[in-house]
């Protein structure tokens, strides 16, 4: 599935921006397009120094209001995932949007209220951001990931160099790719962050996630 090519886009690489103004462009020479996450009271750093291997087999359901998207967390992944199910059992993520969608290439939400501290990436010898997984977005530095997450609807480990060795991917939808289709090629308008179609007409709210069998 490819971008609509009507739409002006600028390929550049994920990272979280100011809600006030842009951040230097990462990859602006090869083109590569931004996942651009909004920073949301970042805190103190969350290191893995006594982070267990693995956490238990874990699904979310995100209740939306396009349907139902489920998301199978990878349990090889702890920091990222074990900050996700923490984020989801507090409730952060019930009312937000799906703030930032781009067809053929992913659909971002996770923009939530309050102080979220960052995460130690984890990123290893297989992470790869293929279509319908989900990973967080970031700052252009190491280890800045808050709660913001992107779900991919294109291979772009494949497509996009230094993808899956800067973005974590933590999981994968296993029900619902249909929704996330739908979120991705919905109308969009211009982003006031960068130059690039981007921002729903009529964004898609998480009405709820939660913990599900």
């Amino acid at each position: 599935m490819a971008p609509n090519k009507n739409r002006k886009v600028t390929r550049q690489a994920p990272r979280q921006v100011s809600r006030h103004k842009s951040r230097s462009r990462l990859w602006l020479a090869i083109g590569i397009i931004a996942i651009i996450a909004i920073s949301v009271g970042v805190g103190a750093m969350v290191t893995n120094q006594h982070a267990p291997a693995t956490i238990s087999p874990t699904r979310i359901l995100l209740q939306t209001t396009a349907g139902n998207i489920t998301i199978d967390l990878r349990t090889d992944k702890p920091i990222t995932s074990g900050n996700f199910i923490n984020l989801v059992q507090q409730g952060k993520y019930d009312g937000t949007t799906f703030h930032r969608t781009i067809a053929g290439f992913m659909i971002q939400g996770g923009q939530v209220s309050g102080s979220v501290p960052t995460i130690k990436d984890e990123i290893g010898s297989n992470n790869r951001n293929l279509n319908y997984t989900i990973a967080m977005a970031k700052t252009s530095q190491p280890n800045s990931a808050t709660s913001e997450f992107f779900i991919n609807v294109a291979d772009n480990g494949q497509a996009i160099p230094n993808f899956d060795s800067t973005y974590t991917v933590f999981g994968t939808v296993i029900s619902g790719r249909d929704v996330v289709d739908k979120i991705a090629n919905a109308p969009a308008t211009q982003s006031p962050y960068i130059d690039e179609i981007s921002v729903p007409v009529n964004p898609v709210t998480i009405i709820s996630a939660k913990i599900v069998p």
